[in-house]
């Protein structure tokens, strides 16, 4: 069984409907660990061998957060910079988290529609996560589609627990090890894997 880590950050979380929604009942799934890290840290002081230790101890990471302006809340950024050391996440030495599964999961206020080349955000959401793609890469990770949670402010909740159930299965599947690389790396979003897979 995959041991699995959300490493969320959002500067608003009690504000955020969507994330709530998501999130609610989630420590409840087997073999799952959420860090908060705004809760967690709220002076930003992060303490480098604690996530370390955690990151070592989970085999599936996820980097849950709201896309604000084109990418992470800072916190993240911040956990990126002071966490996936030199020497013990990358470089030639760097071998502390080969092999482990990452993705990010993200909510996201416009529709799937405004990310694509020919509307008003003029790039897709893969495309503005490539710094997430490389870094994973750096560090020998096998990264994964994103979950994505388009339209958030469109959604009312009943749409957004279906949402909600679709992620609870994504990391329960994760976890139990149902999955092909092979097959997740045709789409463009673990949603679609989700949504096609159930169809078949």
């Amino acid at each position: 069984m995959n041991k699995i880590l959300i490493v969320f950050s959002h500067p608003r979380f009690e504000k955020s409907r969507a994330n709530r929604i998501l999130l609610n009942n989630i420590e409840k799934l087997p073999g799952l660990v959420l860090n908060d890290l705004y809760e967690q840290y709220p002076d930003f002081n992060i303490d480098v061998e604690r996530e370390k230790a955690l990151l070592t101890e989970h085999d599936v990471i996820i980097w849950h957060y709201p896309f604000y302006m084109y990418s992470s809340p800072a916190m993240l950024k911040q956990w990126m910079d002071v966490v996936l050391e030199y020497g013990w996440a990358h470089g030639s030495q760097g071998n502390a988290l080969k092999d482990k599964l990452v993705f990010n999961a993200l909510t996201v206020g416009g529709t799937r529609q405004v990310y694509s080349p020919d509307a008003r955000n003029r790039f897709t959401i893969r495309q503005f996560l490539a710094p997430f793609e490389q870094t994973a890469a750096l560090c020998k990770m096998i990264y994964l589609p994103p979950f994505a949670v388009h339209g958030t402010h469109l959604l009312n909740d009943q749409q957004l627990v279906e949402h909600a159930v679709l992620y609870h299965k994504l990391i329960t599947r994760l976890g139990a090890g149902q999955y092909r690389l092979e097959d997740i790396g045709k789409y463009e979003y673990l949603n679609d894997w989700l949504l096609a897979d159930r169809g078949q």
